[in-house]
């Protein structure tokens, strides 16, 4: 389990992203650096990083189902993920 203050960071900045999303895309398109450089360092997009969303684990993320590999196996094998079972040949 991730600590829970690095949850709440992740959130925030997806927060921050989402509220300066359009007034980043704007700057960009007219060229104005400087005004880029005012906005929060938080509020580009390249900062967030994937992390699953019932553990906090940073590595080994699925993007389709938004959650760890090790998340993931114990889910589909318990049954809790539709349409996924386990192979066998």
């Amino acid at each position: 389990m991730a600590k829970e203050s690095m949850k709440a960071r992740e959130v925030k900045r997806a927060k921050l992203v989402a509220k300066y999303a359009e007034k980043r895309a704007r700057l960009k398109a007219e060229g104005d650096y400087v005004g880029l450089q005012k906005l929060p360092r938080n509020s580009s997009a390249i900062r967030l990083h994937n992390r699953c969303s019932l553990t906090g684990r940073p590595k080994g993320y699925m993007r389709q189902f938004g959650i760890s590999r090790i998340t993931f196996r114990e889910m589909a094998a318990a049954g809790l993920i539709p349409g996924v079972k386990k192979a066998s040949w």
